[in-house]
């Protein structure tokens, strides 16, 4: 969530200074376009995931600090509140066994955290919301004890000038409000990268958007909140609603959402960098000492802090990054997409059927946002949270007729973006061997109808038929999803319920 900031006031001219200078990291981003400064293709991918701690009881644990004292390692990180973690694995060329290489690193951090975790009686959960969560778990005292995080929190609080309203419409209905955006907490995320180069970002950002219904549908693991069971992928509403600085009359005018789908195709990743000056008052107008029109003009690289500290205020769910590495710069699409979990072999699952279908749909002679109005993207992204496996989207007719058609997600997926995928894969040099097992769990979730959230949904009903409270059951559920997690087995393979009788005490 951004980088390092130190906690302090703004006064009346810093936002305007800071207005100044994106214009200038603007401006030397066009530069750098211009002058086609950017990294060759390298085919480089990466991986972040959000984790929650919880104790043996399923209940969360409010210890990331201690946590992150006893493991020790820069690739753990803390995240927005106390019972969160992040996990960063270095960047891996897509290609030969790279996806059962990232499975063998992902186990092998997650049970060395996990073991760490154990030592003040936590451990570590891999899912979209963790169901035991209550509304007095996300309160501003329980954020992490992070200069960013408490500026952040007090600048979106600032901005929105009333309290946070959170209401969703699911298989149940969800209303309440919170005087912080501690609730954002709540949603733990996987993020994927992908390095492109400038002249292919804007077909793999549109492949992206197009898809990321799809990945949703197949992916959707976060049903419950507060004890409520809503929509098959809450975290996207929860997120916007909890990070929303705009009151209810600024909505009615149409102002944008600092967490959102956007609203068209896009033609260059400048598009979306000047979107975000253009739409978007800063957060955390802090400027660097860096003049980034200077230090071109020396040949160097500049760092565009400004601009990149703004883009990590404004949650696109494919946002654009602008990074440097070696001193030379580079430009990524991260999808938020997904949530994580369940498994290890899940989350990699996911990994390769996104790489693989953005890909072959980025090299398509008819792109399919080129036959998908931009809208129809939006409803499906919606559509796919709210129905998960079952879904329904709007998607572009085979042959000569053109137009849209409904489609069942599942048969989308097993028929169309399925064998895409493995031709992206192929694309990449990715082995068959390992295409055809991460893709292969991707086609069982389909042909099954089992997805994460589909599980705990049937799980914590069944608990609710053996008699249990729903407090009870949500814990009983959460337990045994730990259980099965870190048994590492694929989600779909996992038998709904509680593997004996549970009393309530």
């Amino acid at each position: 969530m951004g980088e390092k900031v130190a906690a302090g006031r703004f006064d009346l001219s810093d936002r305007q200074r800071y207005r100044d200078k994106l214009r200038q990291c603007l401006t030397g981003l066009e530069r750098l376009l211009a002058e086609q400064r950017f990294d060759r293709p390298k085919n480089l991918m990466g991986l972040e995931i959000e984790l929650n701690l919880a104790g043996a009881d399923g209940m969360p644990k409010m210890l990331n600090g201690q946590v992150l004292e006893r493991i020790a390692s820069r690739d753990f990180q803390t995240e927005l509140a106390m019972f969160n973690l992040e996990v960063n694995i270095p960047p891996h060329r897509l290609g030969g066994r790279v996806f059962d290489r990232l499975a063998e690193e992902l186990r092998t951090s997650l049970a060395y955290a996990d073991r760490k975790a154990g030592e003040v009686d936590a451990g570590i959960v891999m899912i979209g919301i963790l169901p035991t969560l209550d509304r007095d778990d996300l309160v501003s005292s329980n954020l992490s004890d992070v200069d960013r995080y408490t500026l952040l929190n007090d600048q979106i609080v600032a901005a929105r000038g009333e309290e946070f309203t959170l209401d969703i419409d699911g298989v149940e209905h969800l209303s309440c409000t919170s005087k912080s955006i501690a609730p954002e907490a709540a949603c733990t995320s996987v993020q994927l990268h992908l390095q492109v180069t400038p002249a292919r970002f804007a077909d793999v950002w549109n492949a992206a958007q197009a898809v990321a219904a799809a990945q949703i549908a197949v992916g959707a693991n976060s049903p419950f909140l507060f004890g409520r069971e809503l929509w098959r992928e809450s975290r996207p509403p929860l997120f916007q609603q909890s990070t929303d600085t705009r009151p209810p009359e600024l909505q009615a005018q149409g102002v944008r959402p600092r967490t959102w789908f956007g609203e068209r195709w896009i033609t260059s990743a400048h598009d979306l960098f000047e979107e975000n000056l253009r739409y978007y008052p800063a957060l955390l107008p802090i400027c660097d000492d860096e003049d980034p029109l200077k230090v071109l003009d020396q040949g160097g690289t500049p760092s565009l802090a400004e601009l990149v500290l703004h883009n990590g205020t404004i949650y696109r769910w494919n946002r654009p990054v602008y990074g440097i590495a070696d001193g030379v710069p580079h430009l990524r699409v991260e999808n938020r997409v997904l949530p994580a979990g369940p498994t290890v072999i899940d989350v990699i699952a996911n990994a390769a059927f996104f790489y693989g279908v953005v890909r072959a749909l980025a090299e398509e002679s008819r792109p399919v946002w080129t036959r998908l109005p931009f809208e129809a993207a939006a409803a499906n992204f919606d559509a796919a949270c709210k129905d998960g496996i079952d879904a329904r989207f709007s998607w572009p007719r085979r042959g000569r007729y053109g137009g849209t058609a409904e489609v069942d997600a599942v048969n989308l997926i097993r028929d169309e973006l399925l064998p895409l995928a493995e031709a992206g894969l192929d694309a990449w040099g990715v082995e068959p061997a390992d295409r055809d097992l991460y893709l292969g769990v991707i086609e069982e979730r389909c042909r099954r109808r089992v997805n994460g959230a589909s599980w705990q949904a049937a799980t914590f009903h069944t608990a609710l038929d053996a008699g249990l409270s729903r407090d009870d059951a949500l814990a009983a559920t959460t337990r045994r999803y730990r259980e099965l997690m870190h048994k590492g087995d694929p989600v779909h393979t996992w038998p709904v319920g509680l593997p004996e009788p549970v009393s309530p005490d």
